[in-house]
């Protein structure tokens, strides 16, 4: 057994009594160090883990294929444990603490036998930011420590900020697949039973536990369970907020700059708006971060938003050269991806990444594949792990310790109708309502049943750690800790909308840009804009289209209101209201009605 490698006491107890309960064969205080990452990568690359690519194509990369059941994050097997199930709310799963603590015991009784138990000190923030929250992820998994050392402030920077007195949150972590003696290790070992699989957050502690799967959300626990569920829990307590957000800087060809948060729920294209290339000539976009925002009230009355991590865990399948070359920039080099297409020239393909597919190649579950096999030859989750420092729009101020200034916020979704290309709130209010009823129709590979509407308020559906009515209400709370006159402008986006026919309004990906400009323009005080019964709709000639050749029609069904489709969309954001019952703030009660009444005029 490895000693402790700090002189944090309460520490070094913990990760004693978590290796009497665990049983592994040895203990590892992980440093971050650029050799330790080789060694894992060695590590694995001999057990068969890893593929290491080409060192020409891809230097420094390589390749991860997951268990067919360990392949996304696992929402119903993840829960909050607060102490009463109320706190939890209704859109969360909630079991008795106590309870589930005895049950996690059990499962994690010699659950690492004949493993190595890594200890991963991580930083979310940076370790000078006033938000900044260390935890300790003990691990048995080589995977999640090198894709941690990718995606957060990981090794002994962190034990050297935590010193003998500061606090952690402890995160524990097991794949759930301890080796008995002699038996042969397989190269992607967790529990393949999906039932038993717990990602299991302890809010009042607070401390997260996660048994059964090696796989991203579920096992990368820095990001959605310690950046968003606990840390939305700990933001509301302190004041704070903790986003499922993407923050972009938008620098016109004056050079004025501006900051933008913005939540999509997932398949809304939230990292390609994220790095996006402008179409129109001047103007500049830059990436501080394409997932997490932490947001706080400076001291000059401005919201400031921090990126908490230092990686980007992306969807592969559909990045491609048109869709966001800067990330493919970005994972040229020094990157994993996990659960694509090994080429036989030691390169890596996925679906719709806009080269040709290879004749013949390795697919995700490591079968011989072609494309004629009539599969996907990655999985449609598959992903990309690379450092955010590699990106070519990498923001100046990206790692700024205080953030950076927000001009606005946008909320969006996928929908094919109703819901126009742009719509700004008439004060933060509306901006709260249009976020609380954000909707996004589902694709077959989300859901498995296309076209239908789920209801994901601020995107935060599967990660807000405590009752979603609360948090809206703290979403309201804002205007009184903070100038209400500094606080950014909201708007709704949609890039999404279809004709009839089924063909896309708009064009999307770098043309977003041209809405973006509408938008810092509307911060400004210079474009016009129609006050409609939903917000105010850009005028047809207020968007910059110079170069686009969109049908007159086109454009007027973009920026109209549809009466009938908003009086259908109130009934249902009623009908989802109704989960809430009188836990809901009036607020919104009286956002609705207003709308109701509106239309109705």
């Amino acid at each position: 057994m490895e000693k402790p490698k700090t002189i944090n006491k309460a520490l070094a107890a913990w990760v004693e009594q978590m290796a009497t309960l665990c049983r592994p064969e040895n203990v590892f205080w992980c440093d971050g160090s650029e050799k330790e990452y080789q060694q894992l990568c060695d590590l694995m690359v001999n057990a068969g883990t890893l593929t290491r690519l080409n060192e020409k194509k891809r230097p420094g990369c390589f390749l991860a294929r997951s268990h067919p059941s360990d392949v996304a994050r696992v929402e119903d097997r993840t829960y909050i444990c607060s102490r009463s199930k109320d706190h939890a709310g209704p859109t969360n799963n909630w079991a008795d603490p106590a309870e589930m603590k005895q049950k996690l015991g059990s499962m994690f009784e010699g659950c690492m036998q004949g493993r190595t138990m890594y200890v991963i000190p991580f930083a979310m923030g940076t370790l000078d930011s006033p938000l900044r929250k260390i935890g300790i992820e003990i691990s048995d998994s080589p995977y999640v420590v090198v894709n941690m050392g990718i995606m957060t402030r990981m090794g002994k920077a962190v034990l050297d900020k935590l010193a003998a007195n500061g606090a952690f949150i402890p995160c524990m972590h097991s794949i759930g697949a301890p080796l008995k003696p002699g038996q042969q290790d397989v190269p992607w070992p967790c529990e393949p039973d999906p039932a038993k699989k717990y990602i299991v957050h302890f809010p009042d502690d607070p401390s997260i536990w996660s048994y059964g799967s090696g796989y991203g959300g579920n096992a990368l626990l820095g990001k959605k369970c310690l950046a968003l569920r606990i840390a939305s829990v700990v933001a509301h307590k302190e004041g704070w907020m903790a986003e499922h957000m993407l923050i972009l800087g938008l620098t016109s060809p004056k050079g004025k700059k501006y900051y933008v948060a913005a939540a999509f729920p997932s398949a809304c294209g939230k990292t390609n708006l994220a790095m996006m290339q402008p179409t129109l000539p001047g103007w500049k976009v830059t990436c501080v971060g394409d997932d997490i925002a932490w947001i706080r009230a400076g001291k000059d009355g401005h919201l400031y938003a921090m990126n908490p991590e230092t990686g980007f865990f992306g969807v592969a399948p559909g990045t491609s050269l048109k869709s966001n070359p800067n990330a493919v920039a970005t994972f040229a080099r020094n990157s994993i991806f996990t659960n694509v297409v090994l080429t036989p020239d030691g390169d890596v393909w996925w679906e719709d990444m806009g080269v040709p597919a290879p004749a013949k190649g390795i697919d995700w579950e490591g079968k011989d594949w072609t494309p004629a096999s009539g599969r996907k030859g990655a999985h449609p989750n598959s992903r990309f792990t690379a450092p955010a420092s590699q990106c070519p729009v990498i923001d100046p101020d990206w790692q700024n310790p205080e953030g950076v200034p927000l001009a606005a916020i946008l909320f969006g979704g996928r929908r094919p109708s109703t819901i126009p290309l742009v719509n700004e709130a008439f004060d933060w209010e509306h901006g709260v309502f249009m976020g609380s009823s954000c909707g996004s129709e589902t694709t077959a590979a989300a859901l498995g049943q296309a076209g239908v509407l789920r209801r994901d308020p601020f995107a935060m559906l599967p990660f807000c750690g405590y009752h979603m009515a609360d948090y809206f209400a703290h979403w309201l709370s804002i205007p009184q800790r903070t100038d209400r006159s500094e606080l950014p402008r909201i708007y709704f986006v949609n890039w999404f909308r279809k004709t009839s026919d089924g063909k896309f309004l708009w064009p999307g990906y770098g043309e977003n840009s041209r809405v973006l400009k509408w938008i810092c323009e509307r911060v400004e005080g210079s474009a016009k804009a129609q006050k409609t019964a939903i917000g105010n709709l850009p005028t047809p000639d207020a968007l910059d289209l110079t170069g686009l050749e969109l049908p007159a029609e086109d454009v007027k069904a973009l920026t109209a209101v549809d009466v009938a489709g908003w009086k259908k969309e109130i009934e249902d954001i009623a009908g989802y209201y109704g989960k809430f019952d009188e836990r809901l703030p009036e607020a919104l009660r009286q956002q609705l009605a207003g709308l109701r009444q509106r239309l109705a005029g």
